[in-house]
């Protein structure tokens, strides 16, 4: 970052601060300040240390190109952090930093926009009797085909929905945090360490008959006894190839490459499909787009018969790696748990985000709804 002479930077405060961080941590910092970076250099200002009024410039900057409030939020506590790990006086501490996210919050709201649920049945009112539709996990799990792909995915999609972990966390599952159940049929699984476990502290979360039946099939079709449990599938397709017919050699002009091969001919080569397991775990970002192909594959097979096609482009749009948690949440919600299950069941620590994502639940379930729904 471009600097003013003067900064000294303590290299084991910056290695502590690195050892207490999750890299998705030191990922967003490192981006935040790398875009404050660049504003200043073309504001021909030095990034460090920043000024209170150079600080809410680059947040009006950044809420003029579309940011929403709480990027804006994470990129003032990103200032903030750099300033203090130099030890330099904070800027974004200043009112006129503070007036200028209250006002951006107040001209478009601090709404953020949810995930479309992936809820197991769908958008139904009873989650254990009523008939799925819409979009719902039971669809996207049967139409998932039996190649290793299809397999992976299924499991994937039944672990992130029995569990709600967050795609870092659900990447991170290894084949020795399943751990045995009363139940011989279920498992548990032990979760070393997540988003709002900081400490590693662990948790444990339920894996039903149907997820340890979807991991044993995946496994035993990949070859995976040990290490990361979902990996990627490199697939690899070939086209068939028609026979060649053997040709006489008077047939051969003195002008071909001479190759006995043309006297004998080819065989007919069938099309075929080859894949390759990797040995790393996948990405937290494949997890999103995974979700969406499996749409788009229940979709083509017929097992979404609510949708449309016009719907599609709006269902895709709202499908995110969270979709899984927000849709378990909702499920927890309709089934009648209270708000200290879900909490527990979802590692939540605060009751903020499990009731966001129940607002419109609440609101059809409520008082309101409830008599409402009476009214003739």
């Amino acid at each position: 970052m471009k600097a003013e002479a003067g900064i000294v930077l303590d290299a084991a405060l910056f290695a502590a601060y690195e050892a207490a961080s999750s890299p998705h941590s030191i990922r967003a910092l490192t981006s935040d300040l790398e875009a404050f970076d660049l504003w200043c250099r073309r504001q021909g200002l030095a990034a460090l240390p920043a000024t209170s009024s150079q600080v809410a410039a680059y947040l009006q900057a950044r809420a003029g190109e579309g940011a929403k409030p709480a990027s804006l939020s994470r990129y003032k506590a990103s200032l903030a952090k750099i300033h203090q790990l130099l030890g330099l006086a904070d800027p974004t501490k200043a009112e006129l930093v503070k007036l200028t996210l209250a006002a951006h919050r107040r001209a478009v709201g601090s709404v953020q926009a949810q995930a479309r649920p992936l809820r197991f049945k769908g958008p139904v009112k009873d989650v254990t009797r009523d008939t799925a539709r819409g979009l719902n996990v039971r669809a996207l799990l049967g139409a998932s085909g039996e190649d290793l792909t299809g397999l992976r995915d299924r499991a994937l999609l039944s672990v992130a929905y029995d569990t709600g972990l967050r795609a870092s966390e659900l990447v991170a599952i290894e084949i020795d945090h399943i751990l045995e159940a009363l139940d011989p049929e279920a498992r548990l699984l032990e979760i070393p360490r997540s988003k709002g476990d900081k400490d590693g502290e662990g948790a444990t979360a339920y894996l039903s008959p149907r997820s340890v039946h979807a991991i044993t099939a995946w496994c035993k079709a990949a070859g995976i006894a040990e290490g990361a449990l979902f990996r990627r599938v490199q697939v690899r397709r070939y086209k068939a190839r028609a026979a060649v017919k053997p040709r006489p050699i008077e047939t051969i002009s003195g002008r071909e490459t001479w190759d006995l091969g043309k006297l004998k001919g080819k065989p007919a080569v069938p099309a075929r499909v080859e894949y390759t397991v990797g040995e790393a775990a996948l990405h937290p970002g494949s997890i999103g787009p995974i979700w969406r192909a499996m749409v788009v594959r229940a979709f083509d097979a017929g097992a979404l018969p609510d949708l449309t096609r016009d719907d599609m482009g709006r269902v895709l749009k709202g499908i995110s790696a969270h979709s899984t948690r927000v849709g378990l949440n909702q499920d927890l919600f309709a089934s009648g748990e209270d708000l200290a299950g879900i909490m527990d069941a979802l590692r939540w620590k605060s009751p903020r985000m499990p009731l966001a994502y129940n607002r419109n639940l609440a609101a059809e379930q409520g008082a309101a709804g409830r008599l409402m729904a009476k009214l003739q």
